[in-house]
């Protein structure tokens, strides 16, 4: 089995969780518990800029955590590699709850009442379903990307198109249905 370090700490690699814009996240362990490690990628995105996507993770980490919204720890950074090791949060994606049509009201409620804290440092986070889990009823945010505020980006404008199923959300679940 595969098996990835960070920081000369080794990890063993269960399976793939996801790629996004910034890398790749594995399911990993160590003798103890089960982690989310995120291996960065420089693969090319053509709809956003990245800068030193590492240090990124790090400052948009310690931005969200000032704010106060719930999402994974991060519990280390292995700069030279591009690794990140961070708490994992077992549970569905907001992604799957709506194609399973599971989604609960109490979700919505409750990306609101982080909006209503990111909007007052202004700031957005990327509202794509499959970057949060519901875990025990309560939601998490497991992605650490924000930016500056903008109306076009914000929940209301953007992210809740993807929140049940619109035409935005069944275009991309057919465009991205394992075939």
């Amino acid at each position: 089995m595969e098996t990835l370090t960070v920081n000369e700490k080794e990890y063993r690699i269960l399976k793939l969780l996801g790629k996004g814009k910034g890398g790749y996240s594995y399911l990993a362990e160590d003798a103890n518990k089960q982690y989310v490690l995120k291996q960065i990628h420089h693969e090319p995105c053509d709809y956003y800029q990245f800068g030193n996507k590492i240090q990124a993770e790090i400052n948009d980490y310690s931005r969200l955590k000032k704010i106060g919204i719930r999402m994974p720890e991060l519990i280390d950074v292995d700069v030279e590699q591009e690794r990140i090791l961070k708490e994992y949060i077992d549970g569905d994606t907001v992604y799957e709850l709506v194609l399973q049509d599971r989604m609960q009201s109490q979700y919505l409620e409750q990306v609101r009442e982080m909006c209503a804290l990111l909007y007052a440092a202004h700031t957005n986070i990327d509202y794509f379903p499959t970057n949060f889990i519901a875990q025990n009823g309560e939601l998490y945010y497991i992605d650490y990307e924000c930016n500056d505020y903008m109306d076009e980006w914000n929940f209301e404008n953007w992210g809740v198109k993807y929140w049940s199923k619109t035409p935005e959300f069944l275009q991309y679940a057919k465009d991205h249905s394992q075939k």
